[in-house]
Parts: C-alpha cells; sequence; structure tokens
C-alpha cells in the first residue's frame, strides 16, 4: 500500500467548506452530513468551532460541513438562516434537524447518535403520510 492511502485511512474527515455550487451535490452523496452555519464575527461560532471539529474526527461515517455565511449569502438566504450558528442534519437526503445556537458536546454527540440510530425508512413512511394528508391543503408550517 502507497503511503497516501494509508495517510487517507489514518486521517479522519475534517469539516468541509459549503457554497451554493457544492452544497446540493455534498447532500445528495453522503449519507448523513452535518451543516454548521457560522460567521468569522460570530463569538458563540467560535465557541462552537473547536467542539464540531472534534466531533468531525471522531465521527468518520458522518460529513461534517461548514457554511460561511458571510461569503455564501445567498445559501444562508436560501434556508432562511437569521441566527447563527444554526446547524442542520441531513440522513438519506432529509433535512432531520435544524436549530439555531452553539450546542455542548454532550449535545452534539447525542445528536450524532439519534440521527445515525433513526429508522429511515419510518422517516421516509411519515413523510409520505404527512404529503398525502397535506396534498390538497394550502398550508406551510413555518408558522406552526
Amino acid at each position: 500500500m502507497c503511503k497516501t492511502s494509508q495517510l487517507s485511512l489514518e486521517t479522519p474527515m475534517a469539516t468541509i467548506d459549503l457554497t451554493l455550487e457544492t452544497f446540493e451535490s455534498t447532500i445528495n452523496e453522503n449519507d448523513i452530513v452535518f451543516v454548521d452555519f457560522w460567521a468569522e464575527w460570530c463569538g458563540p461560532c467560535r465557541m462552537f468551532a473547536p467542539t464540531y471539529e472534534k466531533a468531525s474526527k471522531s465521527h468518520d461515517d458522518v460529513t461534517f460541513a461548514k457554511v460561511d455565511t458571510e461569503d455564501q449569502q445567498a445559501l444562508a438566504q436560501s434556508f432562511g438562516i437569521r441566527s447563527i450558528p444554526t446547524l442542520m442534519a441531513f440522513r438519506d437526503n432529509v433535512l432531520l434537524y435544524s436549530q439555531p445556537g452553539a450546542l455542548p458536546e454532550s449535545s452534539l454527540e447525542d445528536l450524532i447518535g439519534q440521527v445515525k440510530a433513526l429508522d429511515m425508512d419510518e422517516v421516509r413512511k411519515e413523510i409520505a403520510e404527512h404529503e398525502e394528508n397535506h396534498q390538497n391543503e394550502d398550508h406551510d408550517h413555518a408558522g406552526a
């Protein structure tokens, strides 16, 4: 085995930067993706960054991504980001979690475990049932 292969096997993936151009493919091409919306000037974002980076090195089966809301304003706006940091969790192209606030390490680890443990067949079934029940109604859940 060449040294490059050994290095890639031994080095866990750290966080990756997402842009409007790479966001969709990253969500589509990875089973579990956590996305941290942040900005350099944001104190809570800077406090959360080491926790998020540590988790990214501990879970090589999860993609950890970051979106700089100053550099990627259109992407942040498309998700209605109003407070940062905001953390999102996707699994199998389904948004499962989206909340502002810097999580402590134990809460982030708990959230990662919950996302990994979900029965996605059941989640997709619930989504389909919800959509079927509301297909003829004009509503949204933003105000709910």
